[in-house]
């Protein structure tokens, strides 16, 4: 019997079957929902589970069906569901609402934008050794210049705040200039690195590296930094330890450094073995996991989740966007939703049937069954349709 996901003491409670709201995607979408939730079907039945899945709409479709992009009842779902997962979703051109994910994000208060990279044998790849690549991305999902605080030039707004900033602050801004408001705050800072050291501890991860541009920015991103080292100071001294604390040498604990945004984005690429969990704020993040998401064959296999670890809400989703012109094709790559389902049944404890999921993607992808987009890519392969490499995947689990 259906039932709904509950917490109790912090600790999510899941029954045999539960309901999840999910929200197909526009555009492609159709096509890597069908398939990718025939494979989670799959591997859920293989562990005596099932999901009541309950479709709740945002988008194109929600437009077309209702004249909201994002109606309340989706949001409502997601709320009383604890737990859902999307696909990729249209952002309204000329709308009021700037993103839809944003918007989920915000109003749900997902704090952590969650993105584990990692490579699978056989994906093609621009780089020499993507196999070194496995990392977990701790992204803050609510603040930095994703807040969405912006004026544009030559509003009244603009020439109101330029003109206080002058007055107040002495600062020069050109008349003709859009502003954007960056917060960065303790709050928000100290949560998501606490939820990446307690990711760290659980998953005996070796170390949490604290990416910023501190060295510019001092008192946002150079204090999202010091508020880490803090934090690990305070809460975490018995299983980690501070870079400056430790010279390097943690010992048997978790080792906590830091690193300046751009040369990260270097070191990846030339050490990426030196990178474990990443904390980070939201630009940074943005780019950071795109980077390394290319590094490993791509955004199209790149899963993502949204989590707020104190109120149990977390919606899984694809990292990528609707390719609208391969809409209905049965083409494109189902990989980051089913990835992402991946991430979805980890966070529900469903761990074996997760690992049975990787475990065949991995043998199909092997075997270069693939989709179009990495077909073009490797020598001998089979190129397969979208609902066909989710077959395959059913097929070996």
């Amino acid at each position: 019997m259906a039932e709904k996901i509950t917490l109790v003491d912090g600790v999510l409670h899941v029954p045999d079957e539960p309901v999840i709201p999910f929200i197909e995607g526009d555009g492609t979408g159709r096509d890597i929902w069908k398939a990718s939730v025939r494979v989670m079907d799959a591997a859920a039945a293989k562990h005596g589970k099932k999901i009541a899945w309950k479709e709740v709409l945002a988008g194109q479709k929600a437009f077309d069906e209702t004249g909201n992009w994002l109606p309340e009842e989706t949001v409502e779902g997601f709320r009383d569901h604890l737990i859902g997962i999307k696909g990729p979703l249209t952002t309204p051109i000329g709308g009021g609402i700037r993103s839809l994910n944003v918007a989920l994000r915000q109003l749900l208060d997902l704090y952590v934008c969650l993105r584990p990279v990692r490579y699978f044998k056989g994906v093609p790849s621009p780089v020499k050794s993507p196999e070194k690549v496995d990392m977990v991305i701790f992204r803050e999902n609510t603040e930095d210049v994703y807040a969405g605080m912006e004026v544009e030039e030559g509003t009244p707004e603009a020439l109101q705040l330029i003109g206080y900033l002058k007055e107040a602050f002495g600062w020069d801004i050109r008349i003709d200039s859009g502003i954007g408001i960056k917060p960065i705050s303790r709050t928000g800072s100290k949560r998501l690195i606490r939820a990446a050291l307690n990711y760290a501890v659980e998953n005996k991860r070796s170390s949490v590296n604290m990416v910023h541009k501190g060295n510019i920015q001092k008192f946002t991103e150079g204090a999202f930094m010091n508020w880490g080292y803090d934090l690990v100071r305070e809460e975490f001294s018995d299983v980690a330890v501070g870079w400056d604390d430790c010279g390097g040498k943690p010992g048997s604990k978790i080792l906590v450094k830091d690193s300046i945004a751009d040369i990260t984005l270097q070191q990846v690429l030339t050490r990426p073995d030196e990178f474990d969990v990443i904390a980070t704020m939201n630009l940074n993040g943005d780019y950071l996991s795109d980077a390394l998401a290319a590094q490993i064959g791509g955004i199209g296999i790149a899963p993502g989740g949204n989590i707020n670890y104190v109120t149990g809400h977390g919606v899984f989703e694809a990292t990528h966007g609707t390719a609208p012109k391969y809409a209905d094709l049965d083409k494109v790559n189902p990989g980051s939703v089913i990835l992402s389902g991946v991430m979805m049944f980890e966070h529900l404890g469903w761990k074996a049937a997760a690992a049975d999921i990787i475990t065949a993607m991995e043998q199909t992808i092997s075997e270069k069954i693939v989709t179009y987009d990495f077909a073009r890519l490797m020598d001998g392969a089979t190129e397969v349709k979208c609902s066909e490499f989710a077959t395959a995947i059913i097929d070996r689990l």
